[in-house]
């Protein structure tokens, strides 16, 4: 029996190329998004392709009607789950000066990518509780987060913080649930290639190019997928809320 992964977001970017990957891995997939399905079917069709059966719901994190509904429909599918990945984020509409952030934004990214994550995360886990454990743990749970929980931005304040709470939440239900056999880890991706940094792409090929980043290239949503397949395997038993910097060494501090 294959074991069942819930991707959020993974319908295009980093999400994509999880959910591929886990599919490559053995996974069958529940992946929650904000279009309709056909607007990604292509990407989708591709997921499928590679012999995992999918359950497709059009829905956002911030609504706890999806996510409950996400759950429930996941379960409803595939009997079980044994991973979540906590992928879907926004940035801010408008980038602006922390002086003049509005309330607005703040609400909207911290309720995507905090407030989402949290209660997602415990519906799952709650979920997770219930089952006997599938290979050597229970669960495992990876958040997406980004070089942006430790590194200032200010002017997208409200997405600084918002990871920076998601770091805090990896440690938290790490704690909380090491001893019950899940485990929990944070992934922080630094410059990726996908939509949400299409908008800057020349402000961090002028940075690739001076030398900011000791690997001198974007990097790949497969490089996140990558870290993700050794995570959700059976292969680190002793270890939990763990974060994994995926941003070609920026996290590096250099004189």
């Amino acid at each position: 029996m294959k074991r069942t992964a819930i991707v959020t977001g993974g319908s295009r970017g980093i999400g994509l190329a999880i959910a591929k990957q886990l599919a490559q891995d053995g996974f069958n997939l529940a992946i929650l998004a904000t279009q309709d399905y056909a607007v990604h079917e292509k990407n989708l069709k591709g997921i499928q392709e590679l012999g995992a059966e999918l359950f497709y719901l059009k829905g956002s994190v911030a609504n706890a009607e999806d996510r409950a509904a996400l759950v429930e429909g996941t379960v409803k599918r595939f009997g079980d789950i044994h991973v979540l990945i906590n992928n879907a984020g926004v940035g801010p509409k408008v980038r602006n000066d922390l002086l003049e952030m509005t309330e607005e934004s703040w609400d909207y990214v911290m309720g995507i990518n905090t407030r989402g994550n949290m209660f997602l995360t415990q519906l799952v886990a709650r979920q997770m509780l219930k089952q006997e454990a599938k290979g050597k743990k229970r669960g495992t749970i990876i958040n997406v987060s980004s070089c942006s929980a430790v590194v200032s931005s200010t002017n997208r304040g409200e997405y600084c913080v918002s990871k920076a709470g998601v770091s805090m939440l990896t440690t938290l239900y790490a704690d909380r649930l090491a001893g019950e056999g899940i485990m929990v880890y944070e992934i922080r991706p630094g410059v990726i290639a996908t939509d949400m940094t299409s908008g800057v792409k020349n402000k961090y090929d002028a940075m690739i190019a001076s030398g900011d980043f000791p690997i001198a290239r974007w990097g790949m949503p497969e490089d996140v997928a990558n870290v993700v397949s050794v995570l959700a395997g059976d292969n680190f038993l002793y270890t939990t809320g763990n974060y994994f910097d995926v941003d070609g060494g920026f996290h590096i501090k250099r004189l």
